[in-house]
């Protein structure tokens, strides 16, 4: 069974940073896409970041220019660098591997 577990989520204040780690037990030869989500309280589960395993990223409106999704060589951890926070990018964060598996999600909270 694939696993996906996220990590570095927390508390940060307006303009901080934080990296967001997930690692997944699933093999490289069948990861072809994995992306981070978010979803704040009341709204809708949205896309923040994905990278390909040809190493093509797309990112949301709301996070271009302070988000950065990147991934180790192993193909086994993707990282989500958040600069700049702002406290509407307060969620619980969730990373996905092939739009099928799904970490259990990690609370980030920037506050102002």
């Amino acid at each position: 069974q694939v696993q996906l577990v996220e990590s570095g989520g927390g508390l940060v204040q307006t303009g901080g940073s934080l990296r967001l780690s997930c690692s997944t037990s699933q093999s490289i030869f069948d990861i072809y896409l994995m992306g981070w989500y978010r979803q704040a309280p009341e709204k809708q589960r949205e896309l923040v970041a994905t990278i390909s395993k040809g190493g093509t990223t797309t990112y949301a409106d709301s996070v271009k220019g302070r988000f950065t999704v990147f991934r180790n060589n192993a193909w086994d951890t993707i990282y989500l660098q958040m600069n700049s926070l702002k406290p509407e990018d307060t969620a619980v964060y969730s990373c996905n591997s092939n739009y099928i598996f799904w970490g259990p999600g990690i609370q980030v909270t920037v506050s102002s």
